[in-house]
């Protein structure tokens, strides 16, 4: 069983210091109006980034196994919060945006699919609260 784990550590007023078991480090904050000094990544937003990553790293590692270029590939992630508290996202939209000449449709529709349905296991974590929509948008150049 692969097991992970993050240390973090307040640093001053409403601010955090959370590692990665790869080593890497990140500022984990708040706005002004909650206290906080807006220097480092909101927690449920990181979520969101967290998300968009993990697919991200499949469709990627996908589309170079199947041998296709994209020229920019972004992915835009919103996510709708509960009324109540505990605040949590319970509708969540990701948007994959491909741009490129020629693009292969099919093959970079099947990579994300893939990772949406199969591979990506943040994803499979949201699901578990969340409501996922997802949306492929081909910009050709």
């Amino acid at each position: 069983m692969i097991q992970h784990t993050v240390t973090t550590t307040w640093k001053k007023n409403m601010q955090f210091e959370s590692d990665n078991p790869s080593g890497h480090k990140i500022l984990i904050d708040t706005k002004k109006e909650n206290g906080g000094d807006n220097e480092g990544l909101a927690p449920k937003a990181l979520m969101l980034s967290s998300l968009a990553g993990c697919s991200g790293l499949d469709v990627v590692s996908l589309l170079n196994k199947m041998r296709v270029e994209v020229e920019n590939f972004t992915m835009e992630v919103s996510g709708e919060l509960t009324e109540e508290h505990p605040k949590y996202y319970h509708k969540v939209f990701l948007a994959y945006h491909f741009t490129g000449r020629d693009l292969n449709e099919d093959k970079i529709t099947k990579a994300v699919n893939l990772s949406v349905e199969k591979y990506c296991g943040v994803m499979e974590m949201f699901r578990r609260f969340a409501e996922i929509s997802i949306d492929i948008h081909f910009h050709q150049e």
